[in-house]
């Protein structure tokens, strides 16, 4: 039975045990005086699965985001060694806008 990450964390102790109690592997081993913190990786290690979420951005062009990202921070270093602090301010704030709109999309 193939089980995911966010599956097994949104299961209670008692259906995790109930899980281990199936598989010989010695990271469950002790899973009857586990708890959920300790048997949710032993059991993502037994059964080879990441023991993390992942989050996927929506909505966005995460791609052409990094890339302008990547060419403010350049601009920034730009205005940092000319001592402009009007431009300074300007790239950092679109910076900011940037990685905000990519937080806000991840889902």
């Amino acid at each position: 039975m193939a089980h995911t990450y966010e599956e097994l964390s949104k299961k209670t102790v008692e259906q995790l045990r109930e899980i281990a109690k199936e598989l010989e592997h010695p990271a469950v081993q002790g899973y009857s005086q586990m708890n959920k913190e300790h048997l949710l990786p032993a059991l993502c290690k037994a059964l080879g699965i990441e023991a993390h979420g992942h989050h996927h951005v929506v909505g966005v062009d995460k791609t052409a985001i990094k890339k302008r990202l990547r060419e403010l921070k350049g601009a920034r270093e730009k205005a940092l060694e000319a001592r402009d602090h009007q431009k300074l301010k300007q790239v950092r704030r679109e910076i900011h806008h940037l990685k905000r709109r990519v937080r806000a999309a991840t889902v």
